[in-house]
């Protein structure tokens, strides 16, 4: 797993398909808004069955974590002052997660197709974007 950090703020950590560590392995500290891990486990494994109760959060800040499926995309990362500072090429079966900053991306391949988790609720684009 990599952190990408600048000046102690950390934007994003990016986990490549090939870094998988068997049972499950959070990526996030419990104190991010966004919480992301994984699960490696075989086969007859029962995890135990639960629900979550409500608990009120507050949230200042919606941010996004991307899974990539099929083919490849290039991820720009934006410092608090607009600026890009990083680039990450992501391949089918890497994740990122977006923590601070601004975020921008360009499609390499053909058909390429990601999956994208946001904590919510959404409330419009106007309310929740502005574009850099």
């Amino acid at each position: 797993m990599k952190a990408i950090e600048k000046n102690g703020v950390l934007y994003a950590v990016v986990h490549r398909k090939d870094e998988w560590k068997e049972g499950l392995d959070f990526l996030t500290a419990n104190d991010t808004f966004i919480q992301a891990g994984t699960w490696w486990y075989h086969k007859g494994k029962k995890l135990n069955t639960h629900k979550h109760i409500p608990n009120e959060r507050v949230n200042t800040i919606t941010q996004e974590c991307i899974v990539v499926m099929s083919g490849s995309v290039k991820v720009d990362l934006y410092d608090e002052n607009d600026s890009v500072f990083r680039s990450e090429v992501l391949v089918a079966g890497d994740l990122m997660i977006m923590l601070a900053g601004g975020h921008g991306y360009e499609i390499l391949a053909p058909d390429t197709k990601i999956i994208e988790c946001k904590n919510g609720p959404f409330v419009s684009v106007e309310k929740d974007k502005v574009l850099i």
